[in-house]
């Protein structure tokens, strides 16, 4: 499940129950006259990507000799900090490295318990100059308070419909607001790697109105990807105590795929009852949430007895990050400055965004103002995070995702499925699909009563 949407799955359900040379390396003097080796400020195949400077002119709210930047969360009621670790551990790699022309990054964490986005927004319209990298599952109550206050954002991830493609906003997660995400990795599926799973679709999902357009979207998919739903259910968002009827159901109607639209912890629970029974599914699309070691502890032997798939939307996997200098990197930027955190998919993705926020900033100069940064970003067409992740066009907005990769649970842990890569690590021939379903939509500036010349 693609991120930007997979995060409001899971609070419902869990709700309801230094100086651096222009190549990017150098050495700078310490105050007794030696020599120390300065941190590189490049990224992957970003090239000085932080650097010193003396840019420090007031040209925007949040901008002197620091850069303020709002960092979207619902660490206090998730619990989960990777949008916090993220900021961290670039904020300070960066600063080290001499900032954005010698201006400082300052993340303002906007903790928004889920619950509490408008009150964040405002807060944010008041100090911050941007916001980046991060996300909250209820992130459409404070699209209007954003668009108001004329406050641009590059998130980790978008949840829902009001927000993904809204206005003065880039996405840098493959797939536009109008169009699945999922095409590739559905259509693979269905054709491609289980064909015979295709007349018998299920489709588990957590009660919450949060889940209903993820729901129908994915319906509408499977669908023009030429499977049929066979069996549809529906579990309380407070939980369930007991999946054996749910697991009984699904093997007397014969499933042979299923796309669970949850948490990881109550599929693996369902899991493990329809290990017990016997039932072996052809797949069961376990969605990015579930991408890591947590899910496979808690499955734990039904990690073995059943196909856990999941779509990274074009992210390179972490468990070959060796094989991949950018993605090392942010396991490395890690182990100085947060080793007590773990690297995962979620701290990629907000890595894509701050990347791209220090680059369009740093082509800015002293004359750093919101309009010069987003109108920058914009300009990018192939953009990877300097190769995290699959080339992205940021100059539109609203396009169908291209590249796809799909990994694949083991009890050695998480692996690359056999999809049949194309382009490195990727597949990019995903088909475009464009929703026919009416799922509401984004909002923009016009719904504010603003316009792109009231931007600054």
């Amino acid at each position: 499940m693609k991120l930007k949407n997979s995060v409001a799955v899971l609070a419902a359900v869990a709700l309801l129950a230094a100086g651096c040379g222009r190549d990017g390396s150098g050495t700078e003097e310490t105050t007794d006259g030696t020599a120390t080796q300065a941190v590189s400020g490049d990224f992957g195949d970003l090239k000085n990507l932080c650097q010193a400077g003396d840019a420090k002119s007031r040209s925007a709210q949040g901008v002197d000799t620091e850069i303020k930047l709002g960092v979207f969360t619902d660490v206090g009621f998730t619990k989960k900090t990777e949008f916090v670790d993220a900021a961290e551990v670039f904020s300070k790699w960066c600063n080290e490295a001499g900032g954005i022309n010698g201006r400082k990054l300052v993340p303002n964490t906007r903790d928004a318990k889920f619950m509490e986005v408008r009150q964040r927004m405002i807060e944010s319209c008041r100090d911050d100059f941007f916001i980046v990298g991060g996300g909250s599952g209820l992130d459409g109550l404070g699209v209007k308070d954003r668009l108001s206050c004329l406050l641009p954002a590059f998130p980790a991830q978008a949840s829902q419909m009001q927000n993904t493609g809204s206005d003065l906003q880039i996405e840098t997660v493959a797939g536009g607001a109008f169009y699945s995400p999922y095409a590739g990795y559905y259509t693979w599926l269905l054709k491609e790697g289980h064909p015979g799973s295709a007349k018998d679709v299920g489709l588990i999902s957590g009660d919450s109105p949060v889940t209903k357009v993820l729901e129908g979207q994915t319906k509408e998919m499977i669908q023009a990807a030429g499977g049929t739903i066979s069996y549809n259910e529906l579990y309380p968002a407070q939980g369930v105590s007991d999946w054996t009827p749910y697991a009984q159901a699904i093997k007397s109607k014969g499933v042979k795929g299923l796309i669970f639209l949850g948490d990881f912890n109550s599929l693996s629970k369902l899991e493990q009852v329809l290990t017990s029974i016997d039932h072996k599914l052809d797949w069961i699309d376990a969605n990015s949430n579930s991408y890591g070691p947590a899910f496979l502890q808690l499955a734990g032997p039904a990690i073995a007895g059943q196909n856990n798939l999941a779509d990274l939307g074009g992210v390179h996997p972490l468990e070959d990050a060796a094989n991949n200098p950018a993605t090392q990197q942010v396991v490395d930027l890690f182990k100085k400055y947060a080793p007590d955190k773990p690297v995962t998919l979620q701290v990629v993705r907000a890595f894509v965004a701050w990347t791209l926020f220090a680059k369009s900033a740093a082509s800015c100069g002293d004359d750093l103002t919101r309009k010069c940064v987003f109108e920058a970003a914009q300009e990018e067409t192939a953009w990877t995070g300097g190769g995290l992740q699959a080339p992205l066009d940021l100059s539109q907005p609203d396009a169908p995702a291209k590249c796809f990769n799909i990994v694949q649970a083991t009890p050695g842990g998480w692996k690359p499925a056999d999809f049949k890569p194309d382009t490195g690590a990727y597949r990019c021939d995903a088909p475009a699909y464009k929703f026919k379903g009416d799922y509401g939509k984004p909002m923009t500036l016009a719904d504010v009563g603003k316009s792109m010349s009231d931007f600054k």
